[in-house]
């Protein structure tokens, strides 16, 4: 039941993020008869606005409930233990959905201070976009990358402690390289990648 809510919730939360883009779109479409530009740094802000909504409405209308009722509780290894993922699980398991289904637009959470390999920078581009948003938590950073033929445009969040767990579940974790983090402390990134044609 419990994989069942959290995969219902993933699809209601992407029927949200095609609506949001369909009805955006759209809008911008009626009557006229120029073609219509997005900027990418736009799109990045949207996709942004929407993971972000996403995680807190998670976070603390499903994760922060059941636990508090003792319905269920969430952890690192949910699958195994039939819990509910943490909110950082729940963004990455999105963020495969996503990737998987083919539109081009990928995101990941990253970290200066990874508890596991695969969420660290994974290009140069990445890394300086950490190092940037972990001093200026308020602004992104943002520019064009090339990886092989493809040209795409990247984006770097900055990921805060939206939450006291957040902060305690770094700082206790084993692989943590990291345990001093507190409420709202930078603690990595969210890296949307979008692809802009050649």
């Amino acid at each position: 039941m419990k994989r069942s809510l959290v995969r219902g919730t993933v699809f209601v939360l992407l029927i949200m993020l095609g609506g949001v883009g369909y009805w955006g779109i759209e809008a911008l479409l009626k009557g006229s008869d120029q073609p219509v530009t997005i900027l990418p740094e736009k799109v990045a802000d949207y996709v942004h606005a929407i993971i972000e909504a996403n995680r807190t409405v998670y976070a603390t209308n499903v994760v922060d409930k059941m636990q508090e009722k003792g319905i269920v509780e969430a952890a690192e290894h949910w699958r195994q233990e039939n819990a509910l993922p943490l909110p950082a699980q729940f963004l990455i398991e999105t963020g495969r959905l996503v990737a998987e289904s083919g539109v081009g637009i990928k995101y990941r959470l990253a970290s200066l201070w990874p508890i596991y390999v695969w969420n660290n920078a994974q290009s140069d581009f990445e890394r300086k976009g950490l190092e940037a948003v972990a001093k200026n938590p308020d602004r992104p950073f943002t520019g064009f990358v090339r990886i092989g033929r493809e040209r795409l445009f990247q984006a770097v969040y900055a990921d805060r402690a939206v939450a006291h767990a957040c902060a305690e579940c770094h700082n206790r974790h084993p692989n943590s390289p990291r345990r001093d983090y507190k409420l709202n402390d930078v603690m990595g990134g969210i890296v949307i990648t979008i692809p802009v044609g050649p």
